[in-house]
């Protein structure tokens, strides 16, 4: 999982700037269909490439009542104890339990979800809520007792289960789907179909218990064993559903319905995703098929998910060398209205919708949730323990792809400049993490990985990799495993230096690995660059009179001055430093050198020829700005083009705020004016003014025309256009 586009080096650039920062199963009403007692006929194995005989197999069959959003499903469920104990019970998890409460539910959601109640206030909270009902669990027609508690189902034996013995269960369920954004919901015209039905837990034979542990509310709760499905879902027929594995449909009995069926083995998870409004963009190369579900929502956007589809094929091509084959004959996204976030599946991939300015090619957040087929949908591991092995590797692969693809700002550079550290160390459970998850478990994982391949090189780690892949694929990897994988291919050295880096809290990338102050400096002037060229690339219809482009326009290299008023108090220089010193703060992060102009001496040689080509930013009082003054006349007049009054606006007692114009002189050029009147800034609102100044020059916030603040420091009007990633920016 990742956030969209806004990747984690768009949130550093922001700190960094901001400086604050389914025998005998039932047929299911409707379906028409009675599956055979057999679950897997050889017939049905064949339609599905990869390797077969799971100790787990599921039959699902399901019915969607579309009218009233709940999912009718009766699975046969065939188990095999692998461990050395006599089991005596069997857990499912049963996580769809965690729409019971909006506690359950997870954190990252509950903002877009405040947001649909918000725009859409006949609805009640209680629509938000879900939950699974398990109406029976049988074993050869008899029913077995159970209780399904804290996201967890306890089914017990009619008789111990011995080591090798295999024993088949049916469970018949409802399942309510929640209104809104989760993992299980549905929105406009999508259904997200992850967790709908229970799943075996896994079950630990050193500690002889079932891990029954609730879904996370703050980050993934992922941790199955790789199994054989088959699924027969019925659904109204224009519906368009996406699952893992071999798709079959076929009309059903009952008029305007069908059934999807698909048989997917050897797979960790099973989800889906459903739309009657789903186009299906389908491209086939050398014995695998990628498949693109989305939204035709706007002109051109076949163009655009035809060269993801594109990068795809190059992602999965570059895994394929570098750590093992995919070995499934199909591959899906699901594009859905999960704002911010982009999740992975066995075989699928959910993201975000395809926005105007969506660039495949740089994409690297999408490479990442491809790089989770390797590091989770094939090579598993417990996520709520070691998320570090699937999201560091993910994120590191992102990386590694991006640098041997020529994507310089994608590429390692993206993880060398990053010298800070954290107490909890990469190896630790998503608990003793708390907040720190994505940059300990993303960041800090991926450099230890980086650390190691650049201590052993290329060839050497690629071959620790391949050997990787081949010992754990379709098997849940420990960090012990990896451990030892390392040391029996790259050595006793190299297995204690990730052993350290793993287990030692404050871990830092080596400096001989990291880049020089320099190199950092010029990484981060083309990383803004790009940013802030996408960001403002969001709406074409952005006025040219932005306070963000003025920083744009300097990235860019154009000219940029800053010009302070000098005949005041003491106090006010003090104030106009305070601001100033912000600002450079800022534009040294992003390699941007202004000229600073503090003598009104100096502004008059520089008026007509240098200040006349730059950008301007000027600081203080217009009455005792000497830039103010020489260009108030056209100043007036530009102001108008925005529609701000300059004359009342600058007579208004206790007054300050900022504008934006085109320049005087220059209408290729801006001038962006942070203001007070009077000789200086009310007490206590220095601290509040500078925050606002660097709000309104950021890539994070709406973008701003004026505003005006008053003497407490509080925004009282403004004009500015909505910047539609503000939210994913914005403090919690």
């Amino acid at each position: 999982m990742n956030n969209l586009k806004w990747t984690s080096i768009s949130k550093k650039a922001m700190t960094y700037s901001l400086a604050f920062t389914l025998a005998a199963c039932p047929m299911v009403a409707g379906t028409g269909h009675a599956l055979a007692a057999d679950p897997f006929s050889a017939s049905q194995q064949s339609a599905d490439s990869a390797e077969t005989h799971t100790p787990i197999q599921y039959r699902i069959n399901a019915r969607l009542d579309e009218k009233n959003m709940h999912i009718q499903g009766s699975e046969t469920v065939t188990y095999r104890n692998t461990s050395s104990d006599t089991l005596r019970e069997l857990v499912f998890h049963t996580f769809a339990d965690a729409n019971r409460s909006k506690s359950t539910q997870a954190s990252m959601f509950q903002r877009t979800n405040a947001e649909i109640l918000k725009n859409n206030p006949g609805l009640k909270p209680e629509a938000f809520l879900g939950g699974i009902d398990i109406q029976a669990v049988k074993a050869g027609g008899q029913s077995l007792a159970f209780t399904n508690t804290n996201q967890a189902l306890t089914v017990q034996l009619l008789q111990g289960l011995k080591p090798g013995e295999a024993v088949t269960l049916q469970v018949e369920f409802d399942v309510k789907i929640p209104y809104g954004s989760e993992r299980l919901s549905y929105y406009k015209d999508i259904i997200n179909g992850a967790h709908w039905f229970p799943v075996m837990s896994v079950y630990d034979e050193t500690k002889h218990m079932w891990d029954k542990t609730p879904y996370s509310t703050s980050f993934e709760t992922d941790y199955y064993t790789s199994s054989d499905f088959e699924v027969h879902f019925n659904v109204p027929a224009a519906y368009q559903v996406l699952m893992p594995g071999t798709i079959t449909t076929q009309e059903d009995k009952e008029a305007g319905r069908k059934i999807v069926s698909t048989v997917a083995n050897n797979t960790r998870e099973f989800v889906f995703f459903a739309s009657p409004n789903y186009k299906v963009d389908s491209v086939t190369r050398n014995g695998l098929t990628v498949e693109y579900y989305y939204f035709d929502s706007m002109p051109n956007k076949k163009k655009i998910v035809d060269e993801y589809v594109d990068q795809a094929f190059k992602a999965i091509e570059f895994f394929n060398d570098k750590y093992g084959k995919y070995p499934y004959p199909e591959f899906r996204l699901a594009e859905s209205y999960v704002e911010g976030l982009a999740v992975e599946f066995a075989r699928v991939i959910q993201m975000g919708m395809i926005g105007n300015n969506a660039d495949p090619v740089h994409d690297s957040v999408f490479v990442h949730e491809i790089a989770h087929q390797w590091f989770h949908a094939l090579i598993g591991n417990n996520s709520e323990k070691e998320s570090f092995l699937d999201e560091g590797f993910a994120d590191f692969s992102k990386i590694y792809f991006s640098e041997k693809q020529g994507d310089m700002l994608n590429g390692f550079k993206a993880l060398q400049f990053d010298d800070t550290s954290f107490d909890a160390p990469i190896a630790s459970t998503n608990q003793e993490v708390g907040d720190n998850a994505s940059p300990v478990f993303y960041d800090k994982g991926r450099q230890a990985i980086y650390q190691l391949y650049r201590m052993v090189g290329e060839e050497k780690f690629d071959a620790f990799m391949r050997e990787y892949f081949k010992r754990y694929a379709f098997k849940n990897a420990t960090i012990d495993g990896l451990l030892q994988t390392i040391g029996d291919t790259l050595g006793k050295e190299a297995r204690n230096e990730m052993d350290k880096s793993l287990h030692q809290p404050n871990f830092v990338l080596k400096p001989e690995y990291r880049l020089s102050k320099q190199e950092t400096a010029a990484y981060f002037h083309e990383q803004f660059k790009e940013i802030y060229r996408s960001s403002l690339a969001q709406i074409p219809e952005l006025p040219f009179e932005t306070m963000s482009r003025i920083e744009d326009k300097a990235l860019q290299g154009e000219p940029l001055t800053i010009v302070l008023s000098d005949q005041v108090s003491s106090k006010a220089k003090k104030q106009q430093e305070i601001i100033l010193n912000q600002l450079k703060g800022t534009f040294e992060v992003a390699g941007i050198k202004p000229v600073i102009i503090t003598e009104r001496q100096v502004l008059k040689k520089k008026l007509e020829k240098e200040i006349g080509s730059s950008n301007l930013i000027v600081i203080g009082s217009a009455q005792t700005n000497g830039l103010i003054q020489a260009l108030k006349p056209g100043i007036i007049q530009k102001s108008k083009d925005i529609g701000f009054d300059w004359k009342s606006r600058m007579n208004k007692k206790g007054a300050a705020g900022a504008y934006i114009i085109k320049h005087p002189f220059n209408h290729n050029r801006l001038l962006l004016h942070f203001y007070w009147n009077g000789d200086t800034l009310a007490d206590g609102t220095v601290e509040p003014f500078g925050k606002q100044v660097l709000n309104a020059l950021s890539f994070t916030t709406d973008f701003y025309q004026y505003y005006e603040m008053n003497k407490t420091g509080k925004v009282t009007s403004d004009q500015k256009t909505a910047n539609p990633m503000s939210k994913f920016f914005a403090e919690e």
